[in-house]
This record gives structure tokens, sequence and C-alpha cells, in this order.
């Protein structure tokens, strides 16, 4: 099922946000190869990272928990948990 993910940092999470910025992209893309991720960007605010979004595809909830459980920017408190938001969406079709 595809998914919009929106993911806000914490106040104050640029600093770890850089730190962890490297582990994040390795995994996002390992899971775009898989069709996992369908895509992703940072939020930004007056040229800021202040967040993320993602297009996702998981089978259903375990995987899901699966990769939240395993994403950098959550071990590391990068993303407000607090704030996360998962809506279910059907992407248009790139063909």
């Amino acid at each position: 099922m595809q998914y919009l993910v929106i993911a806000y940092d914490n106040e104050g999470a640029l600093e770890k946000r850089i730190e962890v910025r490297d582990a994040h992209v390795e995994g996002t893309r390992k899971l775009m190869a898989e069709g996992k991720i369908i895509d992703a960007g940072a939020l930004t605010e007056e040229d800021q990272m202040v967040g993320s979004t993602l297009f996702v595809d998981f089978e259903n909830d375990d995987e899901i928990n699966n990769w939240l459980e395993n994403e950098p920017y959550v071990v590391n408190g990068v993303w407000n948990m607090d704030e996360f938001q998962i809506v279910p969406v059907k992407l248009l079709p790139k063909d």
C-alpha cells in the first residue's frame, strides 16, 4: 500500500540530522532500489532542512514498523515522532 510520510524534525535537531544524514540516505537509497521508497526529499523553511517527506510502498504495518525501527532519523531522535504522519495515497502511475 502506498503512503505519504510527513516527518518534521525535533526542535534543534539540525546538527543531529547532518551527523546521521549519510546513514539515512544510504538506507533510503537501498529501499528505493527495492521499490519500498518511491521518492523522498527534505522539507525546508528559509533554506534550512526541517523535516522529510517520502512516498513509500509497504505491504503492511509490520514492514512500516520495521523500517521505522531502523531508520537513522528515528533512532537518533531527528524526527519528531509525536507529529509523524503516515497518510494512505494512490500515486499516479509513471507509465
